[in-house]
C-alpha cells in the first residue's frame, strides 16, 4: 500500500478511515464463507457499525460484561442480523483483534519504507505510531485491555503483533547504530523503551488531555526525547553519521 503522510494529522486520520473500510471488504473476500450477507455496501456498513457499538459498549461496561442485546440495540440490528457476521462474541473479538493488527501493521510498514535514513525511518514511525494510536484510540485501548480473554491462538498472535512492531523499531535503532548515528549497548531494550512511550499515549490519553498536551505536542517531545538520547553527537543535525 502507498504510505499514508504523516504531515497532517486530520489527513492521515481520514485515510485510516478509508483503509478500514477497505479491510472490512479485503477480509470479505478471503473469507466468502464467513458470512451470510453477501453485498459487499451492507457488510462494510453493518461491521462498522458492529465494531463501533461494541468499542462504545466495552468502554463504558467491558467487553465481557456485554451482551448481545446491548449490542443488537446500539449497532441497531437484530440479534440474528449479528449473527450473520460473526458466531459469537468470542469470534467477534478476534475479528476485531486482527482488524485493528492488520491496518497498524501495513501502515507502518509503509511508513517506514519509503524513508531510506536510519534517523528519518526512526522519525516516521514514531509519529505514525502516535497517530494511527490516536485515530484508532479506542481500537488500541480496546485490544490491550481484551488481549488477556482472547482464545490462545488469537492471544499469540497477539503477542506476535506486539514483538513485530517492537522488532521494526529494534531493526531501525540497529540500523542506526551500525551506521555510527546512533549508540547504544541494547538495541531490543531502546526500542521497549519506545514502544512503552508509545503505548502511554493511547493507554493514559485522559492525563494528556488535562495537561492540553495534543498528538503532534507529545509526537515532538517523544522524538526528541529519544533522539537525544541515542544519537551519535557527533552527528549532523539531519542524522548522518560522523
Amino acid at each position: 500500500m502507498k504510505p499514508i503522510p504523516i504531515d497532517d494529522y486530520h489527513r492521515f486520520k481520514k485515510e485510516v478511515g478509508m483503509l478500514k473500510k477497505s479491510c472490512y471488504l479485503e477480509f470479505f473476500a478471503s473469507n466468502p464463507d464467513v458470512f451470510q450477507i453477501k453485498k459487499e455496501k451492507t457488510i462494510s456498513k453493518n461491521l462498522e457499525r458492529i465494531f463501533a457499538a461494541t468499542l462504545k459498549i466495552s468502554n463504558k461496561k467491558g467487553f465481557h460484561a456485554m451482551t448481545m442485546r446491548d449490542l443488537s440495540k446500539e449497532a441497531d440490528l437484530s440479534t440474528g442480523a449479528l449473527y450473520n457476521y460473526f458466531s459469537g462474541k468470542e469470534d467477534l473479538l478476534e475479528m476485531m483483534q486482527r482488524h485493528r493488527r492488520t491496518i497498524a501493521s501495513r501502515v507502518l510498514k509503509s511508513n517506514i519504507a519509503v524513508e531510506e535514513e536510519p534517523l528519518s525511518k526512526l522519525r516516521a514511525a514514531i509519529r505514525t505510531h502516535l497517530y494511527l494510536s490516536e485515530a484508532m484510540q479506542p481500537w488500541f485501548f480496546f485490544s490491550y485491555m481484551e488481549a488477556k480473554n482472547i482464545g490462545a491462538r488469537e492471544r499469540r498472535a497477539a503477542v506476535q503483533g506486539e514483538l513485530n512492531t517492537e522488532k521494526l523499531f529494534t531493526d531501525i535503532i540497529s540500523m542506526g547504530r551500525d551506521q555510527g548515528i546512533f549508540i547504544t549497548d541494547d538495541c531490543r531494550m531502546t526500542a521497549s523503551l519506545v514502544k512503552a512511550m508509545l503505548q502511554d499515549w493511547y493507554l493514559k490519553r485522559p492525563k494528556y488531555a488535562r495537561r492540553n498536551i495534543d498528538v503532534d505536542t507529545y509526537a515532538r517531545f517523544m522524538t526528541a526525547f529519544i533522539e537525544s538520547s541515542i544519537i551519535n553527537p557527533q552527528s549532523d543535525e539531519k542524522g548522518n553519521p560522523p
